[in-house]
């Protein structure tokens, strides 16, 4: 499984997957701890919400994690196969071992000010 985590900071999950930049990549194989593979430092026109179609850098992730996420990001991200899960949840490590292990995510903060799209299991 590979699982792309929004991280603006590279160390914690962040929000707005639409106008984040960076990510860490995991590969996740059955039994096995969360190994990360690479970092996307994306240019600005390759933020999710400003682009405009072909191939992305985060295709070929199974899923995206991010802190907050609209529910039109949502659908562009499942019309390429990718499922989002939204969690309060800030270590990504934390957060792909759940979802590797088909265990529940903390759900998002509903109390942010950033809208939410509530697929977090």
């Amino acid at each position: 499984m590979r699982v792309a985590v929004t991280s603006q900071n590279f160390r914690t999950i962040t929000g707005h997957a639409g106008r984040s930049r960076r990510f860490l990549v995991f590969e996740v194989l059955p039994g096995a701890e969360p190994l990360e593979v690479t970092r996307l430092d994306l240019p600005r026109e390759l933020m999710l919400h400003e682009f405009a179609g072909g191939p992305h850098p985060v295709d070929g992730s199974d899923v995206v994690v991010t802190q907050s996420c609209g529910a039109g990001l949502v659908q562009r991200l499942a019309d390429r196969g990718i499922r989002v899960v939204v969690t309060s949840e800030t270590d990504p490590c934390t957060a792909v071992r759940a979802i590797a292990n088909g265990e529940p995510v903390p759900p998002p903060d509903l109390r942010s000010r950033h809208h939410h799209h509530l697929h977090h299991r």
